[in-house]
């Protein structure tokens, strides 16, 4: 699994994690490669909740995010912490590029959100599935529960190609999960 960090920034994460009273059911595989997706994402504080989870973990991760983010000087941060920009205005063809970025390195973790959005949807954008399925690696599902104060890491699921009913299982994964924003989430 692609690692960052030191002792000090596990520890640091730990901590974060444990004074804010959060906890991992599950853990991360130990792989070179593969795909995660969390859910729910319905708030900015989502990406706190991350980011204090790589750290805990220990976990280099890529991740997809809108170009407004990457603007001034949180910009270097947030490609620090390995975002990689999207100009949604721009068609192209991502899931090639990413799948293309997946045959290019030994090891390498992508993070997506699945909704795409922390506005409502009662459809997830199938990316995360065509990219995994490309690059032949599987996807973990994660999910951030608020009420219960867990990020929940799920087993990896192989993609085989018969997406409209793996994707439907993997958002079984999220049922009985609370987001920041319940309103906000269908799983």
């Amino acid at each position: 699994m692609p690692s960052r960090g030191n002792a000090f920034s596990h520890w640091l994460g730990r901590t974060y994690y444990a004074l804010r009273g959060w906890h991992f059911v599950g853990a991360m595989p130990d792989l070179p490669k593969f795909v995660v997706i969390v859910a729910p994402h319905t708030s900015n504080w989502d990406f706190l909740v991350g980011v204090g989870a790589l750290f805990a973990l220990g976990l280099r991760i890529s991740f997809l995010g809108k170009d407004s983010i990457f603007r001034g000087p949180t910009g270097r941060i947030v490609r620090w912490l390995g975002g990689i920009p999207v100009d949604r205005s721009v068609r192209r063809d991502r899931v090639a590029e990413m799948v293309e970025t997946f045959r290019e390195h030994d090891s390498l973790v992508i993070g997506l959100a699945p909704e795409g959005t922390r506005k409502r949807v009662t459809e997830w954008k199938t990316g995360f599935y065509q990219m995994a399925l490309g690059a032949k690696v599987p996807i973990v599902p994660v999910a951030f529960d608020y009420a219960r104060k867990a990020i929940i890491i799920g087993p990896p699921v192989y993609p085989t190609g018969d997406a409209t009913r793996e994707i439907a299982n993997i958002r079984k994964f999220f049922s009985g999960v609370t987001a920041k924003r319940p309103e906000n989430f269908e799983p």
